[in-house]
């Protein structure tokens, strides 16, 4: 690599150190290179994210910089997106992994998820996983997020059933990026619900780190510990998959995902009903005369999906607004 500027994307993080790759925009800037960043961002309070896309340029004020390959961040572009758990920026998609079973699903922390993602602009894309453990159960999770309004595949990772569908939907995605743009995207959900194991069986090359799940515990063993972007060739066409840590943190009260009048507009099948309801300033909880609940009592809204929103709206109410003000603005510096 010659001493000129480098583009690239930053495919993981540790302990103050990041993995960059050039975009394939520039064939000639060599493979990965391993960073550090500039010190104005830790004073602007920035932290460099995987899936941020940035510069990178020698770093000639360290020693040793004129004989070894040591290169720093020096620019991180205006993020699309922030994902604060798990820590990821730029996503395009997010495959919310369901399992059926073993653990339980857990469809309040799904459903935060998707809400979260909603209000980003990321798309969600929701995989029932361990179909062929109960498949009950796996049925009934189809419904509920196919009458949200959710692409929903049913698979096994163990059986194959299902998993041709879901990879060609990935291939289509490859080709779906505009003017060049690189899809981006995620598998995500609770620790043991097989986020690991399915990339494995989908892209073998991947040779991700997996464990099995302790029945005891019902927890993963040596389950994925860092966020990472691991890029992925389909069809002469590159895309990056984030293999996320189990999450258990989606805490409104503690973290500024989104301001709470937009808790609405973050349940896709509510769409519909804002601004039908008799009363103004409609709660969507359980006023008379709701429109979300008079679709819910149709059959229109799944019921676990309500009681995800209520429970939500209760967390968010939990938090000062002017906490919310001050995280926002720290938030979006980028």
């Amino acid at each position: 690599m010659s001493d000129r500027r480098i583009k690239g994307i930053i495919t993981k993080g540790v302990g103050g150190l990041y993995t960059v790759r050039p975009l394939r925009s520039d064939p000639d800037a060599g493979g990965e290179l391993l960073c550090s960043a500039r010190g104005k961002f830790r004073l602007e309070g920035i932290s460099p994210l995987p899936g941020d896309f940035v510069t990178v340029e020698r770093d000639t004020d360290s020693p040793g910089a004129a004989d070894e390959a040591r290169f720093v961040i020096t620019d991180i572009e205006k993020r699309r997106n922030v994902l604060i758990r798990p820590p990821l920026s730029n996503l395009t998609h997010i495959f919310m992994i369901i399992p059926s079973c073993r653990p339980k699903p857990d469809l309040l922390t799904a459903d935060k998820l998707i809400a979260i993602s909603e209000s980003l602009g990321i798309e969600p894309v929701v995989v029932v996983g361990k179909a062929d453990l109960d498949p009950v159960s796996a049925a009934e999770l189809e419904g509920i997020y196919k009458t949200a309004g959710y692409r929903v595949f049913v698979i096994s990772s163990t059986s194959g059933e299902g998993c041709g569908a879901l990879a060609r939907y990935i291939a289509d995605l490859a080709g779906s990026g505009k003017d060049g743009e690189t899809v981006r995207t995620a598998f995500a959900g609770v620790s043991g619900a097989g986020k690991s194991t399915l990339l494995s069986r989908l892209f073998p090359s991947l040779d991700l780190a997996t464990g099995d799940l302790s029945r005891k515990t019902e927890r993963g063993r040596h389950t994925t510990r860092a966020t990472e972007l691991f890029p992925v060739e389909i069809d002469g066409r590159e895309l990056f998959f984030a293999d996320t840590p189990g999450f258990s943190m989606l805490d409104f009260t503690r973290f500024n995902f989104f301001p709470p009048e937009d808790l609405p507009l973050c349940f896709r099948e509510f769409a519909d009903c804002i601004g039908k309801c008799r009363y103004g300033g409609c709660t969507h909880v359980r006023e008379e005369g709701c429109a979300v609940i008079a679709k819910m009592e149709a059959g229109g809204i799944a019921r676990s999906r309500h009681d995800s929103y209520v429970a939500i709206r209760d967390e968010i109410r939990k938090k000062p607004a002017w906490k919310r003000e001050k995280e926002e603005k720290a938030k979006n510096r980028v």
